[in-house]
């Protein structure tokens, strides 16, 4: 049975739109080196990439979660604008999307300040309709609550939406929420792990959407 056209696209931010893997990579190797000298390595902060700040830090020590989120904002602001850079063909794709009339919301894990810093970075501030941040919801992806929220802000239905991603939380966020998903090739945590959480479809390029939102047969 062929599903209802995608009319509504929801993009995760960082690793899928601005490629802000090395400036994460570095902020909490900043960060936990000077509180937790010789622990974390690179391999070992990859698994930070997609949960909140909260989530990664409660893990480590509840206790100095306040603090270390305050240390980690305040490198990775320093560094931002240094350290980040548009995956190829982002702005160029997001404006051709828009000008067919599809709806388009950022749903994603970070504070709303820090996103929108990345959209005047990339020049994109009036792509999106909807920017849905940490501090808009109570419980943040895999937790269906952002989708739903952006879903529910852009007058759309989870049968007409697609969740892209670099991250397990936003397949499984997608999938929480019903709607379709799209796992992104260049994420950093390779497209064979992305690919093991079965995203609907697994863009290679930006620009593949450009296609999928055309003939959606799945």
């Amino acid at each position: 049975m062929t599903s209802q056209p995608i009319t509504t696209l929801l993009f995760d931010f960082d690793g899928t739109l601005l490629d802000t893997n090395e400036l994460i990579i570095q902020t909490f190797l900043s960060v936990l080196g000077k509180r937790y000298p010789g622990r974390f390595a690179r391999e070992d902060v990859l698994h930070f990439i997609g949960p909140s700040l909260k989530q990664t830090f409660d893990d480590i020590d509840e206790s100095l979660t306040d603090e270390l989120i305050l240390e980690y904002r305040a490198w990775n602001i320093e560094m931002h604008d240094q350290m980040v850079v548009e995956f190829d063909g982002v702005s160029e794709t997001l404006r051709l999307l828009k000008a067919r009339g599809l709806k388009m919301a950022i749903v994603s894990t970070k504070k709303h300040d820090i996103i929108l810093r990345g959209l005047k970075f990339m020049g994109i501030e009036d792509i999106f309709e909807i920017v849905i941040a940490l501090d808009d919801v109570v419980n943040p992806k895999p937790n269906p609550e952002p989708i739903l929220l952006a879903l529910e802000r852009l007058n759309a239905t989870p049968q007409e939406a697609l969740m892209i991603g670099d991250n397990s939380h936003d397949i499984e966020g997608g999938q929480n929420a019903l709607v379709r998903t799209a796992g992104v090739s260049w994420t950093v945590k390779g497209e064979e792990y992305l690919a093991t959480f079965k995203p609907t479809y697994m863009l290679k390029h930006i620009s593949d959407l450009l296609e999928i939102v055309e003939s959606p047969s799945l």
